[in-house]
């Protein structure tokens, strides 16, 4: 049935560690590369070490290409909850990435439809070798929710109530989170050659149960992944249940 395989890891250290040595390696052997990066808690510890371990063997990324899964709509990248910020926070600005080889979404663009177009015939243009993802709790990847057509492209997303609610600890009140979001969309993120997907804690329990019960419906996003012929998960036992 599925082909995915399942690194266990035992701590969230352990998990983020696993990730970044399979893009490490991925990065030495091949100068020329394409990452799509994800946001959120759960890969902030690969981005650290990552980081370190790049910076430490003085990789040259001068060839590297990153493509970020999403962006809220209506935050620019001066804002502190914004998509940009956070990579450059916790990644980017720990590297040396070329500015113009840094591709994320558009929040603010004032033709929303002529951004994910362009974004998507980009990814198409250059391809991406690893993709990395979190998961929601009900399932969602970036921010593709229940419901969301397979086929689905790069594309304006109007965001769940459960979403709005599990995002809002990163804003003052739960007013201030936005309501839509531009993502990539589960057939862009099919595209990439391998995908990595990370689950963290017991909260994530019930999401890594849902992909690991083999059933692929469009109720559950991230089952999609299961007609992927790479995809590696690398999980902590919080997240096992263990």
């Amino acid at each position: 049935m599925t082909k995915f395989k399942e690194i266990k890891a035992n701590t969230y250290e352990d998990m983020s560690n696993e990730a970044a040595t399979i893009i490490f390696d991925a990065l030495k052997e091949s100068k020329q590369f394409s990452l799509g990066l994800a946001t959120g808690s759960t890969p902030e510890g690969m981005y650290d070490a990552l980081a370190k371990k790049i910076n430490e063997a003085n990789l040259d990324l001068s060839e590297l290409t990153t493509f970020n899964l999403d962006e809220y709509v209506g935050l620019d990248e001066s804002n502190d909850q914004s998509y940009h910020y956070f990579m450059e926070q916790h990644f980017f600005s720990k590297l040396d990435i070329p500015q113009e080889n840094i591709h994320i979404l558009d929040g603010v663009a004032e033709d929303l439809q002529k951004e994910v177009e362009d974004y998507e015939a980009l990814i198409d243009e250059v391809g991406i070798d690893i993709q990395v993802l979190g998961i929601g709790r009900n399932g969602h990847i970036a921010f593709n929710e229940p419901g969301t057509d397979f086929n689905s492209l790069t594309h304006k997303v109007q965001l769940t109530d459960e979403t709005i609610e599990d995002n809002s600890r990163f804003f003052e009140s739960i007013d201030d989170v936005p309501t839509e979001a531009v993502s990539m969309g589960l057939q862009t993120i099919m595209k990439a050659k391998t995908i990595i997907l990370l689950i963290s804690g017991d909260n994530k329990k019930n999401a890594r149960d849902l992909f690991i019960s083999g059933e692929v419906t469009e109720d559950i996003p991230v089952s999609i992944l299961h007609n992927h012929d790479n995809v590696i998960l690398i999980t902590d036992s919080a997240a096992r249940g263990e």
